[in-house]
């Protein structure tokens, strides 16, 4: 009986320990929360077609819309019904030799590309450059497979993004603190 009593009063108190950490938390927000404030709600998304490789500029297109709706969970819209437009123009791309194999065949590449991003939310425009790099193998031929190649631009392009997505967020996040 009086281990009963004993573990009754220990289970209540777990309770309200539990209970209290939970109402009274640490004010933890995510970044996304910080980003999103920034944007706003809906968003108008802008890709310049580069001549040269106009895939490019879908594979950026459909990553940033697909990084705005999942991560931030905003909508992404015409430019009439927008809170914010989001400008991305490719300033450059660039494939890097990495490693060799014994016959002098390139096996390892990264590709660099760097995207100019501009955030335009009313009166407010800011500009921002991001390099996004993905490193990726291939066979030891003297060409890159086209897929290959439209792959590693797609990862790096979500790189550049997720650099930019950080930076709007940080940008949030001073704004919350000054008000």
């Amino acid at each position: 009986m009086h281990i009963i009593k004993k573990n009754f009063t220990l289970k209540s108190l777990i309770w309200v320990l539990l209970i209290g950490f939970t109402l009274t938390a640490c004010g933890y927000k995510p970044s996304a929360q910080f980003a999103k404030k920034v944007i706003g709600e809906k968003v108008y998304t802008n890709v310049d077609v580069s001549l040269a490789n106009p895939e490019n500029a879908v594979l950026t297109k459909d990553g940033l819309n697909k990084a705005l709706q999942t991560r931030l969970k905003t909508i992404v819209t015409s430019k009439e019904d927008a809170d914010s437009m989001i400008s991305v123009l490719y300033e450059s791309i660039q494939f890097l030799p990495l490693q060799y194999d014994k016959n002098g065949y390139v096996v390892y590449y990264q590709v660099v590309m760097t995207l100019r991003f501009t955030f335009e939310r009313g009166d407010e425009i800011e500009s921002r450059r991001t390099i996004g790099r993905y490193e990726f193998s291939i066979f030891p031929t003297a060409i890159i497979a086209y897929d290959v190649q439209l792959r590693a631009i797609e990862q790096s392009s979500i790189k550049a993004l997720d650099q930019f997505i950080a930076y709007i967020a940080a940008k949030g996040y001073y704004l919350d603190e000054e008000e």
